[in-house]
């Protein structure tokens, strides 16, 4: 498997600059090898991508954007916390939250838009455990939110 930080290239992804928290928490914390990443939303050109409900006014498809987006902006603070995503052992956990109209219940088809982009960036080693969970709101409006906990090589 390629170097996860030649596959972003190879996947021509360009990952953004780590915004300053709005509120008060960390990007990211580290504890022993393990690196927790707050929750990410999505964002595009500084707007919330595909703001709303799941099931209301947002397709399964434009979840799935993203949840990859959350997944990008995720990397972003990965690569800033441990200086190079080459330090990535593996994704051991992803948390998806999708705001949802009731009875929307495609929350784990609109995850895998993350899912499958760590997997296209770290191999098998991006398959995580994984919950994907309905909420009513997420915040600014977002229709995902995602965490993250990565296993940093030693």
């Amino acid at each position: 498997m390629t170097a996860p930080e030649a596959r972003l290239r190879e996947l021509n992804v360009t990952l953004p600059a780590v915004p300053a928290p709005r509120w008060t928490y960390a990007p990211a914390v580290r504890s022993g090898n393990l690196l927790f990443v707050s929750g990410q939303i999505a964002t595009e050109v500084g707007r919330i991508l595909h703001p709303g409900k799941l099931g209301a006014t947002v397709d399964v498809a434009a979840g799935q954007e993203a949840a990859r987006g959350c997944a990008i902006a995720a990397l972003a603070v990965a690569r800033a916390a441990l200086g190079s995503l080459d330090a990535v052992a593996r994704v051991v956990k992803l948390t998806v939250y999708v705001a949802s109209a009731p009875g929307f219940t495609e929350q784990p088809a609109v995850a895998n838009g993350a899912s499958d982009f760590l997997r296209d960036v770290f191999g098998d080693a991006g398959l995580a455990a994984r919950a994907a969970v309905g909420v009513a709101e997420l915040p600014l409006g977002a229709c995902v939110e995602a965490e993250f906990i990565f296993e940093a090589r030693a």
